[in-house]
């Protein structure tokens, strides 16, 4: 559809252009979410080095699969479902092979940021934010699985405490206590930070 404006569109309306092989479309949608989907994988996964992978792997999956999705307002939790499947299928995969640890390679280098400064780190409030955005997202990466997903399904996708039921299989009370029990446990691994 020549002329159409991808970007004042809705989700919905994109998905349903998507549906239809309209590639800009559904090019506009994967990059309204690519950012969405790394962050959920940022604070779901522990390894670093697996979000990249695994937010390809999620973009890949929506496009292949846009589809099959019947009601196009269940967009977000259905892709909400397609990134707790992958952390699932990553978690069990990692059970069945031992980790291995480069020797080389240190887990808390960050050669890559002494190589690319990023010049707007000047401010010391700015360097504090970082700081205590890392505290956070260690003590999200600490919490149990279960209580992990909610959380992040919640506080960084949005999702409703129905919707996140659906997602991950569960009733709303178990993932509202779910919830309930992450914030709880966060504030007490934050509160000597915060």
């Amino acid at each position: 559809m020549p002329g159409n404006n991808y970007k004042k569109m809705s989700p919905e309306e994109l998905v349903v252009l998507s549906q239809k092989d309209d590639l800009k479309a559904l090019e506009e949608l994967i990059r309204r979410e690519q950012k969405n989907v790394f962050a959920a994988f940022s604070y779901l996964s522990k390894k670093r080095e697996n979000v990249a992978d695994l937010t390809q792997e999620a973009l890949l999956k929506l496009a292949r699969n846009i589809h099959t999705l019947k009601n196009p307002k269940n967009f977000k939790s259905w892709l909400n479902q397609i990134i707790s499947n992958l952390f699932y299928d990553e978690l069990r995969k990692k059970q069945r092979r031992p980790d291995v640890i480069s020797i080389d390679e240190d887990e808390h280098d960050n050669s890559l940021k002494t190589q690319l400064p990023d010049k707007k780190c000047k401010p010391h409030e700015k360097c504090l934010s970082t700081e205590l955005e890392e505290m956070i997202k260690l003590a999200i990466q600490d919490l149990p699985e279960q209580f992990r997903i909610a959380i992040i399904l919640r506080e960084l996708q949005g999702l409703s405490y129905e919707e996140i039921a659906e997602v991950t299989n569960s009733s709303v009370g178990t993932v509202k206590s779910r919830i309930a029990r992450a914030r709880g446990k966060l504030q007490d691994g934050l509160k000597s930070y915060i």
